[in-house]
Protein backbone atom coordinates (compact mmCIF):
# COMPACT_ATOMS: atom_id res chain seq x y z
CA UNK A 1 0.00 0.00 0.00
CA UNK A 2 2.69 2.18 0.90
CA UNK A 3 4.90 1.43 -2.49
CA UNK A 4 1.58 2.42 -4.34
CA UNK A 5 1.05 5.67 -2.71
CA UNK A 6 4.77 6.43 -3.52
CA UNK A 7 4.22 5.72 -7.01
CA UNK A 8 1.30 8.05 -6.97
CA UNK A 9 3.08 10.73 -5.44
CA UNK A 10 6.02 10.27 -8.05
CA UNK A 11 3.37 11.06 -10.81
CA UNK A 12 1.96 13.72 -8.98
CA UNK A 13 6.20 14.84 -8.82
CA UNK A 14 6.60 14.16 -12.32
CA UNK A 15 3.82 15.97 -13.95
CA UNK A 16 4.35 18.84 -11.40
CA UNK A 17 7.90 19.48 -13.00
CA UNK A 18 6.66 18.80 -16.70
CA UNK A 19 4.26 21.75 -15.89
CA UNK A 20 6.70 23.50 -14.73
CA UNK A 21 9.30 22.89 -17.21
CA UNK A 22 6.60 24.11 -19.97
CA UNK A 23 5.48 27.00 -17.36
CA UNK A 24 7.84 27.85 -15.03
CA UNK A 25 9.45 31.11 -16.97
CA UNK A 26 5.83 32.99 -16.38
CA UNK A 27 6.86 32.48 -12.33
CA UNK A 28 10.19 34.97 -13.59
CA UNK A 29 7.79 38.02 -14.59
CA UNK A 30 6.44 38.01 -10.74
CA UNK A 31 9.21 36.26 -8.76
CA UNK A 32 12.77 36.95 -11.36
CA UNK A 33 14.84 34.67 -9.46
CA UNK A 34 12.62 31.72 -10.07
CA UNK A 35 14.24 31.97 -13.50
CA UNK A 36 17.50 30.23 -11.04
CA UNK A 37 15.81 27.36 -10.79
CA UNK A 38 13.17 26.76 -13.81
CA UNK A 39 16.23 27.74 -16.48
CA UNK A 40 17.96 24.41 -15.62
CA UNK A 41 14.71 22.14 -15.36
CA UNK A 42 13.49 23.28 -19.10
CA UNK A 43 17.35 22.30 -20.30
CA UNK A 44 16.75 18.90 -18.75
CA UNK A 45 13.52 18.30 -19.87
CA UNK A 46 14.51 19.46 -23.17
CA UNK A 47 17.50 17.48 -22.87
CA UNK A 48 15.38 14.24 -22.12
CA UNK A 49 13.25 14.68 -25.10
CA UNK A 50 15.82 15.68 -27.28
CA UNK A 51 17.65 13.06 -26.47
CA UNK A 52 15.60 10.21 -26.40
CA UNK A 53 16.16 9.58 -23.00
CA UNK A 54 13.85 8.26 -20.06
CA UNK A 55 13.53 10.16 -17.38
CA UNK A 56 14.58 9.04 -13.70
CA UNK A 57 11.39 9.44 -12.40
CA UNK A 58 9.73 6.56 -14.62
CA UNK A 59 12.30 3.57 -13.60
CA UNK A 60 11.01 4.78 -9.77
CA UNK A 61 7.75 4.52 -10.05
CA UNK A 62 7.75 1.28 -12.13
CA UNK A 63 9.92 0.40 -8.63
CA UNK A 64 7.57 1.30 -6.40
CA UNK A 65 4.42 -0.03 -8.67
CA UNK A 66 6.12 -3.49 -8.98
CA UNK A 67 7.25 -3.42 -4.80
CA UNK A 68 3.52 -2.76 -4.47
CA UNK A 69 2.45 -5.57 -6.60
CA UNK A 70 1.56 -3.70 -9.45
CA UNK A 71 3.08 -4.24 -12.98
CA UNK A 72 4.84 -1.23 -14.02
CA UNK A 73 4.69 -0.08 -17.98
CA UNK A 74 7.02 -0.06 -20.97
CA UNK A 75 8.21 3.43 -21.86
CA UNK A 76 8.59 6.84 -20.31
CA UNK A 77 6.20 8.90 -18.41
CA UNK A 78 5.16 11.30 -21.24
CA UNK A 79 4.52 8.33 -23.01
CA UNK A 80 2.41 6.69 -20.90
CA UNK A 81 0.52 9.47 -18.99
CA UNK A 82 0.45 12.60 -21.37
CA UNK A 83 0.58 11.69 -24.67
CA UNK A 84 -2.45 9.45 -24.68
CA UNK A 85 -4.18 12.19 -23.43
CA UNK A 86 -3.15 14.67 -26.23
CA UNK A 87 -2.33 12.07 -29.31
CA UNK A 88 -3.59 8.72 -29.67
CA UNK A 89 -0.54 6.17 -30.58
CA UNK A 90 3.18 5.55 -29.30
CA UNK A 91 5.26 7.87 -28.42
CA UNK A 92 7.83 8.50 -31.68
CA UNK A 93 10.74 9.83 -32.01
CA UNK A 94 10.10 12.03 -34.05
CA UNK A 95 7.50 13.50 -31.22
CA UNK A 96 10.04 13.51 -29.13
CA UNK A 97 11.75 15.96 -31.26
CA UNK A 98 9.08 18.05 -31.72
CA UNK A 99 8.15 18.12 -27.62
CA UNK A 100 11.92 19.12 -26.94
CA UNK A 101 11.51 21.42 -29.61
CA UNK A 102 8.43 23.03 -27.93
CA UNK A 103 10.10 23.44 -24.95
CA UNK A 104 12.98 25.27 -25.88
CA UNK A 105 10.83 27.74 -27.98
CA UNK A 106 8.02 28.54 -25.83
CA UNK A 107 10.90 28.72 -22.83
CA UNK A 108 12.67 31.50 -25.43
CA UNK A 109 9.47 33.19 -25.98
CA UNK A 110 9.05 34.08 -22.23
CA UNK A 111 11.96 34.58 -21.57
CA UNK A 112 12.59 37.26 -24.29
CA UNK A 113 9.07 38.91 -22.88
CA UNK A 114 10.34 38.51 -19.42
CA UNK A 115 13.76 40.18 -20.41
CA UNK A 116 11.64 42.76 -22.11
CA UNK A 117 9.78 43.48 -18.91
CA UNK A 118 12.59 43.89 -16.78
CA UNK A 119 14.15 46.25 -19.14
CA UNK A 120 11.03 48.46 -19.23
CA UNK A 121 10.96 48.49 -15.62
CA UNK A 122 14.74 49.54 -15.00
CA UNK A 123 14.46 52.21 -17.95
CA UNK A 124 11.30 53.38 -15.90
CA UNK A 125 12.69 53.64 -12.85
CA UNK A 126 16.46 54.79 -13.58
CA UNK A 127 13.74 57.53 -15.45
CA UNK A 128 11.89 58.43 -12.33
CA UNK A 129 14.91 58.70 -9.74
CA UNK A 130 16.28 61.85 -9.19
Amino acid sequence: MASRLMADAVVLVHLGFILFVLFGGLLALRWPRAAWLHIPAAAWGAAVELGGRVCPLTPLENSLRRASGAAGYPGGFVEHYVIPLIYPGALTRELQLILGAGVILLNVGVYVFVWRKWRTRRTLTARDAP
